[in-house]
């Protein structure tokens, strides 16, 4: 396994951690705090991060009709849409909207998993 390999898995791992703990914490707090703002930005950072990492061991072009990368593409602006739409509930503070934000959470959460576990299953086929 290559130095940047294992650079690039422990970035999206801290990714899973991070976005994991921010979603599932206001998920069962029904509330959206600052803390799970925050969260969500370091996963969504440790996500971009271990993302261009794995750039460097692709051997082809940027290929945006590949599933993965489709994939991946969506989960990436998703996350960056969510973390915005959080920041502004939680600055506003709106008190309606921070007890319903949990529904987008999960949705988003559960589509980036498709390129996690994709990208995951991958990996392990090499």
């Amino acid at each position: 396994m290559t130095q940047i390999m294992i650079i690039s898995t422990v970035l999206i791992t801290l990714a899973l951690v991070f976005y994991s703990l921010g979603v599932w914490a206001e998920r069962f707090s029904r509330y959206l705090k600052k803390w799970h703002v925050f969260s969500f930005w370091t996963g969504f950072i440790f996500d971009v991060s271990g993302t261009l990492a794995m750039t460097k061991l692709s051997t082809g072009p940027f290929d945006l009709l590949e599933t993965h990368t489709l994939t991946g593409q969506l989960a990436l602006w998703l996350m960056l849409f969510h973390a915005i739409w959080a920041s502004y509930v939680v600055y506003r503070e709106n008190e309606l909207l921070r007890k319903k934000f949990h529904r987008y959470s999960l949705i988003v959460w559960f589509i980036w998993l498709i390129p996690y576990l994709g990208g995951m299953l991958m990996g392990m086929s090499r």
